[in-house]
């Protein structure tokens, strides 16, 4: 048995299953997310890894780079095995000096799944997260009726089998599945960032998948002594602790951590087989402020 399948397996739209800890491709463009990587070479052979250890479920965006990482992934992967999930973004896009800016009208939309069907080499998006960009900070309340109905006409016309929502808040999750489907959610969460608690909760009893973003901190990697010393405690690295607890908070989270590292792709996909006791998982409760993962369902 692989690291990745001790994660488990949750469901990813109607007909496709994944083993919970997947792999997130946005650490493969240059600094910043922005340009190419310094070792095209290296960032191919990562993807490689990352399937040959068991990786089927891999999350990635036109607008990292932006069309790199989706470049990247079709010369190192493609074609495709059939096992693979390809899960894109949409709804952001870059300045010439690599600022995030929103792109939600029709237009912008309708070209942002286009350039995911060429750079991908797809016929069909499996699952397009629609990223809302309200606030660059983080989720903010609005409706996002325009364009989800945008990208659920893109759906009927056969371009996007499933639709998920990216940076949003739980109103605009109802008010999402009141116009299509929904697959997952995929927002800021780790051991230390955890606004998301009810509705990783409600989404569990809902059977719909939760993709925490930044499961290690992002940009800027989670640091605490309690996390150090709890990884010390159990011989694993803070990092291997803070994806098994992620694994651990629920069972409808799915796990996207990314790296252009062969070394660090190793060191998290062998996180699935941590198991927390009961002591370390008080000790990093309290970085959270104390929420019992008992009490997760």
């Amino acid at each position: 048995m692989t690291h990745v399948e001790h994660s488990g397996i949750y469901r990813l739209g109607d007909e496709r299953s994944v083993h919970r800890l997947g792999y997130g491709a946005m650490q493969l463009a240059g600094p910043g997310v922005f340009g190419p990587p310094r070792d095209p070479h290296m960032a191919r052979a990562v993807l490689r890894a990352a399937l040959d250890a068991g990786v089927d479920h891999l999350d990635t965006s036109d607008f990292y780079g932006p069309h790199v990482t989706n470049q990247l992934i079709r010369e190192a992967l493609h074609p495709y095995p059939k096992e693979l999930t390809l899960v894109t973004k949409i709804g952001a896009k870059r300045s010439a000096t690599g600022d995030w800016l929103p792109a939600l009208s029709p237009a912008e939309l309708t070209q942002a799944v286009h350039d995911n069907l060429r750079n991908l080499a797809l016929d069909v998006l499996e699952v397009v997260n629609l990223r809302i960009m309200f606030d660059r900070h983080g989720p903010a309340e609005g409706s996002i009726e325009e364009p989800l109905t945008v990208l659920a006409d893109l759906q009927r016309r056969g371009l996007v089998r499933h639709i998920g929502l990216s940076n949003v808040t739980a109103a605009q999750v109802n008010e999402g599945r009141r116009i299509s489907p929904i697959v997952c959610v995929q927002n800021h969460y780790n051991l230390v960032h955890r606004n998301d608690d009810a509705l990783i909760d409600t989404l569990a009893r809902e059977h719909i998948a939760y993709v925490p973003f930044f499961p290690l901190g992002g940009f800027t990697p989670l640091q605490s002594d309690t996390l150090s010393e709890v990884a010390a405690s159990l011989g694993a690295t803070p990092m291997q602790v803070a994806l098994a607890w992620l694994l651990q908070r629920a069972p409808n989270i799915l796990l996207i951590p990314g790296t252009s590292s062969l070394q660090h792709l190793e060191e998290n996909l062998a996180a699935a087989e941590l198991i927390l006791p009961p002591t370390a998982i008080a000790a990093l409760e309290r970085l959270g402020g104390g929420r019992s993962l008992d009490a997760a369902g």
